[in-house]
């Protein structure tokens, strides 16, 4: 990238935060910090009107703006994947407003972008799961779930429970937003249990956003996650398995708690943390005779347990 690209690349950065860092431009450039603060006084002396906080970093003076942004050709097509992926992976509130925002994102693409784009929506798949639509779990909240991250609002909801069957009341302090398991999960500090819980989107009833504030540190949702391991007892496990079976088994290992893998005598030892032992076993019987389970001793126990039901079970 020639140097006026990049400072017209940075002015966009700029106008995309009300903070920059030095070490943010630097970082997105490859490029170092002595660099960033030449390019930052060539700004200047064209004319932006940049201010600055000392460790803190650079900003643009309230007032001034861009010209309407023009996107590249690879720039659009990477929001037209970015919109596969957000029309089969988030709700109904979600994908109305991101919607809307790609009416205004093609309004500036010239009408031969437009037609490539057209064309490449009609040949980009992206298949899930189909889940199933109920009026008891509307799966709407994403879009409030993410006013209340931005204003730190408490969220007043009933919450479904698999393991009583009920839905109880909650009130909660959020912390963040994770994607994993094929569903959406929001981190908050509960009220009710006083501490961090993960909450599946698509189990929340009834939400609302309550006009009550709460302190978000900013270390608070890696300090979550370790509370959530810390409160959940994990049980290390270590398999012995084929590299042919390993590599169809590439993408389900990360969903049973997949922690390292080595290559061992052609074949692969895999090394897992998993909350039970009883639910990791069911998905050890899908592999057949292709495992050998190093650690725990008790497991090779309930694997036995699970051939036994099996055999009762096909011999009935």
């Amino acid at each position: 990238m020639n140097r006026i690209d990049r400072l017209t690349a940075i002015l966009i950065q700029l106008q995309s935060k009300k903070v920059v860092t030095a070490k943010e431009i630097a970082d997105r450039f490859e490029i170092s910090l002595r660099t960033v603060y030449r390019d930052v006084r060539a700004l200047e002396e064209a004319g932006v009107p940049l201010g600055a906080e000392a460790g803190t970093g650079y900003f643009l003076l309230d007032g001034y703006h861009l010209p309407p942004v023009m996107f590249s050709q690879e720039e659009a097509n990477a929001l037209v994947l970015g919109a596969k992926l957000i029309e089969e992976q988030t709700d109904s509130s979600i994908k109305k407003h991101f919607n809307e925002a790609m009416y205004k994102i093609k309004s500036v693409l010239k009408n031969d972008e437009k037609e490539g784009l057209e064309k490449l929506e009609s040949q980009i798949r992206v298949e899930s799961i189909p889940k199933q639509q109920s009026e008891d779990f509307p799966n709407n909240f994403l879009a409030t779930i993410q006013n209340a991250l931005i204003e730190q609002r408490v969220l007043s909801f009933k919450y479904f429970s698999n393991y009583t069957g009920d839905f109880n009341d909650r009130q909660v302090e959020p912390i963040g937003l994770t994607y994993y398991g094929g569903n959406w999960h929001l981190l908050a500090y509960c009220r009710l249990r006083k501490a961090a819980r993960d909450f599946r989107v698509d189990r929340l009833v009834k939400l609302t956003m309550l006009d009550e504030n709460y302190e978000l540190k900013s270390d608070q949702i890696d300090r979550f996650m370790q509370d959530l391991m810390r409160g959940t007892e994990l049980s290390e496990v270590v398999i012995n398995i084929e590299r042919s079976v390993a590599v169809l088994i590439s993408n389900q290992k990360f969903y049973q708690g997949f922690v390292s893998e080595v290559e061992k005598e052609g074949r692969i030892e895999m090394k897992f943390l998993v909350p039970g032992l009883d639910y990791f076993s069911r998905w050890l019987v899908s592999l057949g005779d292709s495992v050998e389970i190093l650690e725990p001793e008790s497991l090779k126990s309930i694997m036995i347990e699970r051939a036994e039901e099996l055999a009762k079970h096909y011999k009935s």
